[in-house]
């Protein structure tokens, strides 16, 4: 039997929402073990002085909890 937890994390970045979605996957890995899913739930841009300043994205990790 296993347990999995389910955390939110928000990526950024000044290119695209691809590379947004890379840096929360990569700052997932560096704490977490036993990563089995993680999901984009929603993507979103920050504006300053009406342009694109920062593509966002909301994403669901889930991982195993250690025992």
């Amino acid at each position: 039997m296993s347990v999995v937890k389910i955390i939110t994390l928000v990526g950024e970045s000044e290119k695209s929402w691809e590379e947004a979605t890379h840096n929360v996957i990569a700052e997932a890995q560096k704490t977490l073990r036993g990563i089995t899913r993680i999901g984009v739930s929603e993507f979103d841009v920050r504006m300053k002085d009406d342009k694109v300043d920062m593509y966002r994205v909301r994403a669901e990790v889930s991982f195993r909890v250690e025992r």
